[in-house]
């Protein structure tokens, strides 16, 4: 009755153990490192995408409002605005804001804010290349797969001699274009997901230059006001207030 019953509630397993065998029995070596590889890349995006998610990379807002309130003179509330928040951004600009606030060199500031961005950039990087490895190496690995495969199925073909058995040369055709399979099978997801991420980078590292940038600088979208227009010189006034002088 123990043994039904465990036979009854693991079919899911033991089906999947058994075709995982198959796979490894069929394809041979070149499939195994193929299954390592995929276990190796998918560790590597989760442990990056658990990173992504700690640091809360896609946390813009805390920043952008932090910005509107520095750049509206509420110096105490922006600064206070950035407590708490992990996002490198967050924490980029909250350094600039300090520096500025505390009367610091321009440069000296810019060089800290440069030297904490590269150092969580690069933080964020990590990983990128084994996942750039494996994505390159799968397809590599299942077409020498692939290779050996026919090489094998041939030989075999040779020794049948006269007595040639088409489902010879068609079974060793199918193992052998199953490590390309695997290969893609592994490549595909790997390049999506790195591309991917590799672009949250990118968007985080232009997030930090972009609100970074606007600590040191003045918005010159915003019309003239009256007090700007009337000390401006009068090659840069409006032309209506020009011809009332």
């Amino acid at each position: 009755m123990n043994d039904e019953t465990l036979t009854m509630t693991s079919p899911v397993p033991s089906g999947i153990y058994e075709q995982l065998a198959q796979l490894l029995q069929a394809g041979g070596p070149v499939v195994a490192i193929l299954l390592a590889m995929s276990v190796i890349a998918l560790t590597i995006i989760l442990l990056k995408l658990w990173q992504f998610q700690a640091v809360r990379t896609g946390e813009r807002r805390t920043a952008v409002e932090a910005l509107r309130l520095w750049k509206s003179g509420r110096i105490g509330e922006a600064l206070t605005h950035t407590e708490g928040s992990r996002n490198p951004v967050v924490q980029a600009l909250a350094r600039a804001m300090r520096g500025q606030h505390r009367g610091l060199l321009e440069a000296k500031v810019r060089e800290e804010v440069l030297r904490y961005g590269g150092d969580v950039l690069e933080t964020l990087r990590g990983g990128f290349r084994p996942l750039e490895v494996i994505a390159s190496l799968a397809p590599l690995l299942g077409l020498f797969g692939t290779v050996l495969g026919m090489i094998k199925a041939f030989q075999q073909l040779e020794a049948a001699g006269n007595q040639v058995n088409p489902a010879i040369l068609s079974g060793g055709i199918w193992e052998a274009l199953l490590t390309t399979a695997v290969g893609l099978a592994v490549a595909i997801p790997t390049v999506a997901l790195l591309n991917w991420l590799e672009r949250r980078v990118d968007r985080l590292a232009h997030d930090m230059d972009n609100l970074v940038t606007q600590v040191f600088t003045e918005d010159l979208s915003a019309e003239l006001t009256s007090e700007e227009e009337t000390h401006a010189p009068a090659r840069l006034r409006p032309a209506a207030v020009s011809a009332g002088e």
